[in-house]
């Protein structure tokens, strides 16, 4: 399992680090789009059952992101939808934390299908123009969710002794939750540091920690990293809910080793759009 995780994880980074810093955005573009395919035909797979169906969901998923690309938000989308989608996440994820895996499958199927899939829509469009603003935006985004869990995994084992979600993803303690932010904090202070010695004047953009300390100030800067911090949290935990809501380990087998798309990405659905609402005016 482990040799088969370690080929997946190199593969994948063969795949994204050439379309993320190549001159042009297409490769990249080309890369997400599969992707969010991907990811919408696993959802669809998951609320609505496989087969053709959940393909067909897939590729619609896909065109419409295409599709935007051609209208007026290919370069900058309203910071409105930003705004709404990070309050999408932020009071849905809590209904849906609250009331647990045993109330998912109420909620009409049309619903479900409909909520992931814009969700998924607005996460792609984030992340391709947060690649638009620049490598060092970008990175930025992605080094906080990944140290954000890496963090959270490491201070929740040896720390861990209240569970924060026991009925969705019994591993997961407050403790954990703290250390994925003390962690977030010390990535910002040593990436700003970077960013304002040897990186003045190489880095092609202002990174997410520099936007919001110029945007918000230092106090609400920090309460926006552990805003962001605790949102990576969410969106593990909310596709946690949904696969225990319909008895699947993963979203599906697709990364071997390593599950599904949706497995990979579900910290970074709604850190991207809260990202681009905190750093965008």
């Amino acid at each position: 399992m482990l040799r088969q995780r370690i080929i997946t994880a190199l593969v994948l980074v063969a795949l994204l680090l050439p379309a993320l810093f190549a001159d042009v955005a297409w490769p990249f573009v080309l890369l997400t789009l599969l992707l969010i395919a991907a990811a919408g035909w696993e959802w669809s797979r998951l609320n609505a059952g496989a087969g053709a169906a959940a393909l067909a969901l897939g590729a619609a998923l896909a065109a419409l992101c295409a599709a935007t690309l051609a209208g007026p938000w290919a370069q900058q989308a309203p910071r409105l939808l930003w705004v709404l989608t990070a309050l999408v996440w932020v009071a849905g994820g809590a209904l849906a934390l609250r009331a647990g895996p045993a109330s998912w499958p109420r909620l009409s199927r049309a619903l479900r299908l409909v909520l992931g899939l814009m969700l998924l829509w607005a996460g792609w469009l984030a992340l391709v123009q947060a690649r638009a603003i620049g490598i060092n935006f970008i990175l930025s985004v992605l080094c906080l969710v990944w140290m954000a869990d890496i963090a959270a995994y490491f201070g929740g084992r040896a720390l861990g002794r209240r569970k924060l979600a026991p009925s969705i993803s019994p591993g997961k303690s407050w403790e954990g939750v703290w250390s994925g932010q003390l962690g977030v904090l010390v990535l910002a202070a040593c990436w700003l540091a970077v960013e304002n010695g040897w990186g003045a004047g190489r880095v092609d953009s202002a990174s997410l920690f520099r936007a919001l300390l110029d945007g918000l100030g230092l106090p609400l800067g920090v309460l926006a990293l552990l805003a962001l911090a605790g949102m990576s949290v969410v969106g593990d935990l909310v596709e946690s809910l949904v696969k225990r809501a319909v008895g699947a380990k993963d979203s599906s087998g697709l990364l071997p080793g390593h599950g599904g798309v949706l497995d990979r990405i579900d910290a970074l659905l709604p850190v991207f759009p809260l990202a681009m609402a905190f750093a965008t005016h």
